[in-house]
């Protein structure tokens, strides 16, 4: 790799995305090259970019996840900014979205619409708790993982009144980096192949396998 060159030159990634988990995922992809086309809803944006003003009057949160990106503004709900969001996908390699549970499918944005227009695209969703298990239409946040996926247990004092979460948004940043790396992945396995493929991260399973230490270690 010369100086002028990173691995993902070249590659195109349009996110629907918001908070930390598909952020922090496709600011990997950004730092190793990627053009990310991050959109975000009219108004207000990233909800992440009003959680504080300490950079410079932007939000730390928004800052530390979403650096070398491009935003677009569409409300995904009007029929032009589909049009506008299927002339990006026709260009894109990778679709990486964390919205509500089922938005995605409902804006015939799931993998299996996707794939019949755009073969070699790779679909990467993010959620909380996955597709086809009971809790797969709640929506999750990163304390509340902490907890299901027994983090907190071991995280603390002894005494259930002396657990303590993690200091950042740990459930959020495993499920990043798996989703990240599943991407990594797929492209691999598109070289070979020349097709697309659909990549499911969901938080409570990724917190869960970082957690397979001290379960080992306890039984």
């Amino acid at each position: 790799m010369t100086a002028n060159q990173r691995p993902l030159d070249g590659i195109t990634v349009v996110s629907l995305e918001h908070a930390i988990a598909a952020p922090f995922c496709t600011r990997q992809l950004a730092d190793l090259g990627a053009r990310v086309i991050k959109i975000e809803r009219p108004g207000s944006g990233d909800f992440a970019r009003g959680y504080d003003e300490r950079v410079r009057g932007l939000a730390s949160h928004f800052v530390w996840t979403n650096r070398s990106k491009e935003s677009l503004t569409l409300d995904l709900k009007q029929d032009e900014a589909g049009a506008i969001l299927d002339t990006l996908l026709g260009d894109a390699d990778v679709l990486v979205q964390n919205l509500a549970p089922g938005a995605a499918a409902r804006m015939g944005l799931s993998f299996e619409a996707l794939q019949v227009r755009f073969p070699r695209l790779i679909v990467c969703d993010i959620s909380g708790y996955g597709e086809g298990g009971p809790y797969e239409k709640k929506k999750a946040y990163d304390l509340l993982i902490q907890s299901e996926g027994g983090f907190l247990s071991v995280t603390g004092g002894p005494g259930e009144d002396q657990m303590a979460k993690a200091g950042c948004s740990i459930a959020d940043i495993s499920a990043g980096m798996y989703a990240y790396s599943g991407i990594l992945s797929a492209l691999l396995l598109r070289g070979k192949t020349g097709k697309g493929s659909r990549i499911d991260v969901c938080m409570l399973e990724s917190l869960v396998e970082w957690m397979g230490y001290p379960m080992y270690y306890a039984f």
